[in-house]
């Protein structure tokens, strides 16, 4: 009885079992809930911004902000020059870290910490996107957003009383925005003086960190507190508005601004060889520094004498005293035709003593070639004073910032005067009916002076600075601002045309001291120019 008991009880297990399924197959099939919705299905473009950042956490800048640029060239440009990154970013840690490691180390009683390795693995950093700024300063603003998870090895070995540890750092994890500006813009490569970096946000940092071969991120709370501690250590150090500025050149040279100023007195000339068949000649002397755009000075003309006597002055404006010269040229002035050069000569500024007159009596050459044998003629004398004070480190600019504010008037402007500095930066959207090769001409108190002549340009960029010396303040004055197209070509008709011209008013500039805006042009649709005016005054 017990047997037959067993095997029925098997067997209606398996058919209760079998029904069961059977059973629960049909009502999955065939029965549905009525308190169950179809989830409603929407495409990304129609997702709000939380929404997709939800969804999609590591989406790049460039997609989630229109602002954004992508960057894919430069992450491909850094894919493939990394290893060699690797190394020369390595050695340069190496050598910045040297020096600064043998000066603290013996405050700590350490005698001595190595890199046993330092490689910055195999995957490099990617930019997400970069934003640009556009201003009307001489700056470049950009903010990138760079994330960097990457393999670095980091051993650093410190001995001390004997012991030998070792710290290593490995799995590194970045994510920052840091803002970086490039200023002031400079007409000399790498086209930039300075670098300023600054941190938006607290940057993301994560890391491995092992001492002894133990892993000291897995203490309980020493990974939140070494995290949170390295973020507010950096952003007290860089969140903007504080800055790491990396100089690139020499302020001087990068701003090109004056150094110093030469005072120059043309003396008198002595024995010089006449140029006219009939009767003596007619000298005067032109001067002018080398590497300057400025026009050159001359003196008056003394008729029919060949031992004339000056005792003119002229100030001129010294950028760069290593490399710059004072030329000095003798024409023969003549009422019609082409004046003939009797001689010249030049003196190096280098040569001269800071502070102090110098007078100097110079050979008149026709050259400046040593191996030609025509300087060998005797051709007079030029007898000059030269004084060179080169302006106090004080009175001179440090930085970008305080090129916002304007320089003092070098020394020799008029009392109760100043220097009127015009900046023609560039031009906008300038159209010609016949051609379009603009410059820019400037006309104050009847003085006129130019730029350089741009080819087929409707958006020039000039860059150049002109200065003019006023006795008195030009407060009831304007500047004459005009725009003209010369004709590439050789011929009569459409040589020259006027692209627009502006009237500026500069009381404001007197006011203010310093101007920089762009101006709509008369006469013209669309066109503009943009005009930096500075008031400089010796007080």
């Amino acid at each position: 009885m017990g047997f037959f008991s067993t095997i029925f009880g098997l067997c209606g297990f398996g058919l209760g079992i079998s029904i069961g399924l059977v059973a629960g197959y049909f009502l999955f099939i065939y029965v549905q809930s009525s308190d169950v919705q179809n989830p409603e299905i929407r495409p990304l473009v129609d997702q709000d911004t939380e929404t997709l950042q939800r969804m999609l956490p590591e989406i790049p800048q460039w997609v989630k902000n229109p602002d954004y640029d992508r960057l894919d060239w430069l992450n491909r440009f850094l894919e493939y020059m990394w290893p060699y990154l690797d190394k020369a970013i390595c050695k340069t840690a190496k050598e910045i870290a040297k020096p600064i490691i043998a000066k603290e180390i013996p405050n700590y009683k350490i005698e001595s910490v190595e890199f046993e390795t330092l490689t910055l693995g195999s995957l490099p950093p990617t930019f997400q996107g970069m934003k640009v700024y556009v201003t009307d300063e001489k700056e470049l603003i950009m903010e990138p957003s760079i994330k960097w998870a990457g393999n670095p090895n980091v051993l650093v070995a410190a001995k001390a009383f004997g012991m030998k540890a070792t710290v290593q750092v490995l799995d590194l994890q970045v994510f920052v925005a840091p803002r970086i500006t490039l200023k002031p813009l400079v007409p000399s490569f790498p086209c930039f003086a300075q670098i300023n970096v600054s941190l938006m946000d607290k940057p993301y940092v994560d890391f491995g960190l092992k001492l002894l071969g133990a892993d000291l991120m897995s203490i309980p709370g020493l990974y939140r507190f070494v995290q949170e501690l390295i973020k507010d250590q950096v952003a007290n150090m860089y969140l903007w508005p504080k800055t790491l500025e990396v100089p690139i050149m020499d302020p001087a040279k990068a701003f090109n601004r004056p150094v110093g100023m030469l005072h120059v007195k043309v003396l008198r000339a002595m024995k010089l060889k006449k140029k006219d068949l009939l009767g003596a000649s007619d000298p005067y002397v032109k001067l002018k520094l080398t590497e300057n755009n400025m026009p050159s000075k001359k003196t008056t003309v003394k008729h029919k004498n060949l031992n004339p006597e000056w005792n003119e002055e002229f100030n001129l404006v010294v950028k760069d005293p290593e490399s710059q010269a004072l030329e000095l040229l003798v024409y023969d002035w003549e009422k019609v035709g082409k004046h003939d050069k009797m001689g010249m000569n030049v003196v190096p500024m280098k040569d001269l003593p800071h502070n102090e007159p110098k007078v100097m009596t110079l050979d008149l050459l026709k050259n400046m070639d040593l191996n030609d044998a025509t300087n060998e003629k005797q051709r007079g004398q030029l007898e000059v004073e030269l004084h060179y004070k080169p302006f106090k480190e004080e009175d001179m600019q440090k930085g970008f910032d305080e090129t916002l504010t304007v320089q003092k008037a070098p020394e020799g402007t008029p009392p109760g005067g100043g220097l009127l500095v015009v900046v023609v930066h560039e031009g906008q959207d300038l159209e010609g009916k016949h051609h379009c090769n603009p410059s820019v001409r400037l006309i104050f108190r009847g003085e006129e002076k130019r730029t350089k002549v741009l080819k087929k340009s409707r958006d020039p960029r000039w860059a150049e600075d002109f200065q003019f010396m006023c006795e008195e303040p030009p407060t009831n004055d304007k500047l004459h601002v005009e725009v003209v197209s010369t004709s590439s070509r050789m011929g009569l008709l459409h040589g020259k045309e006027s692209l627009g011209y502006v009237q500026i008013t500069l009381t404001d500039v007197v006011s203010n001291k310093r101007i920089n805006q762009k101006y709509h042009l008369i006469d013209s649709k669309n066109g503009q120019v943009q005009i930096e005016l500075q008031w400089r005054t010796v007080e």
